[in-house]
């Protein structure tokens, strides 16, 4: 199966499917961290070249709620630049979803309302894939079933700190990010495993 990792320079989702027999390559404007088939570009070329399945992780810095407090940085004010940015990565997001390719799994955390996103399929946590960690992130389905849980961890923590608890990081498990927003955003590999394991 032809399959194409879109947005991802860490190859862990690329190198999940490739070590069970795929023809998988990633795409992003970052090189890869794991040597193997990668184009460093644009993804929007490529999604008409033939690929049976898509996994998808478009950059969420400006759509995700974690960013609520800059989209509304006074009470009732939006920030309108901010706000043009969140609806360029909407567009990106919907280009993606709208591609010609017969699967896809489109991966973003929770959106802010304002952007008014497509309704999700499901929502996933690292602890349902053996990591022992909160995460809740979002994926968006095209002919393909839900993601089963493979592992589940009862006792987690949450991965990123939140709200009023953002500046002391020592309690969760993105602490020892040397390059926060880089590391944070990689796939778990319970997660990419799973994807391989029940989509491939």
């Amino acid at each position: 199966m032809r399959v194409l990792v879109a947005c991802e320079f860490s190859g862990i989702v690329r190198e999940a499917f490739a070590k069970r027999g795929h023809d998988a390559w990633s795409c992003d404007l970052l090189p890869t961290e794991i040597p193997g088939q990668h184009i460093q570009g644009d993804v929007l070329p490529l999604l008409n070249q033939n690929w049976d399945l898509m996994i998808a992780h478009p950059p969420c810095t400006y759509l995700s709620n974690a960013g609520a407090c800059r989209l509304y940085p006074q009470k009732g004010t939006l920030n309108i630049e901010r706000y043009k940015k969140g609806i360029e990565a909407k567009e990106f997001f919907i280009q993606l979803y709208n591609s010609p390719i017969e699967k896809i799994c489109i991966e973003n955390p929770v959106s802010s309302k304002v952007f008014n996103m497509p309704k999700h399929s499901q929502e996933i946590q690292p602890h349902q894939f053996g990591h022992p960690y909160s995460k809740k992130t979002r994926l968006w389905l095209k002919n393909l079933p839900i993601l089963k849980p493979t592992e589940i961890i009862n006792i987690y923590t949450p991965f990123l700190p939140a709200g009023t608890s953002r500046k002391d990081k020592s309690k969760y498990g993105a602490k020892d990010c040397a390059h926060e927003s880089k590391s944070r955003s990689k796939t778990f590999q319970g997660i990419a495993n799973a994807m391989a394991e029940q989509w491939g």
